[in-house]
């Protein structure tokens, strides 16, 4: 990885989304630049919609990252909103793809894992954990903490992904990557 990398994480939703930004330095140290929350007034869908995209445009246009991560939509039990949520996330990954960004994208389980360790992990450890990887002064809101989760994620897998590609997927060159292989699963030393 040559010289930092700036990711936007996005939590997608239709009355909230959350959005958060860090830098991946060298070594892959996180450093917070900036995190809030897009609210989307009521009103028609399109609308609705066309405020996401417009306000995530002006939060990429502001600070300028190089990738996007967006968490995936899990099929909840009332089908109706699993559809808006749907659109809502739609409207985030057009705003980031028009925009040029590499998009990841990542199950709210993957995300808690990464995190914090655990795939069934709270809101408020989601909460905790980021202001602790972050070193933040407070806890950003719980939509603005799952965005920061995001992109936490995302540099975390990218640059596991960064070592298995430059050790040609042997263990040993792994391990002097500072990598580990435990269970068929990749752990930062």
């Amino acid at each position: 990885m040559s010289g930092p990398r700036r990711i936007l994480g996005i939590d997608p939703g239709l009355r909230l989304t959350g959005f958060g930004i860090v830098d991946v330095q060298e070594a892959g140290r996180l450093v917070y630049v900036t995190s809030g929350v897009i609210r989307v007034p009521d009103g028609e869908l399109a609308t609705r919609l066309a405020t996401i995209y417009s306000q995530l445009r002006e939060v990429i246009e502001t600070f300028q990252p190089t990738a996007a991560a967006v968490e995936k939509v899990f099929v909840n039990v009332n089908p109706q909103s699993t559809l808006l949520l749907g659109q809502a996330r739609g409207a985030a990954l057009c705003a980031a793809a028009t925009a040029g960004l590499t998009v990841a994208e990542y199950t709210a389980l993957q995300v808690k894992q990464a995190v914090v360790g655990y795939g069934r992990a709270t809101k408020e450890q989601v909460q905790a954990m980021v202001v602790r990887l972050l070193s933040l002064p407070g806890a950003p809101s719980r939509d603005a903490a799952d965005a920061l989760a995001c992109a936490t994620c995302h540099a975390h897998a990218d640059r596991l992904s960064q070592a298995l590609v430059a050790s040609r997927g042997a263990p040993t060159g792994l391990a002097r990557r500072g990598v580990r292989v435990r269970r068929g699963r990749l752990l930062a030393s």
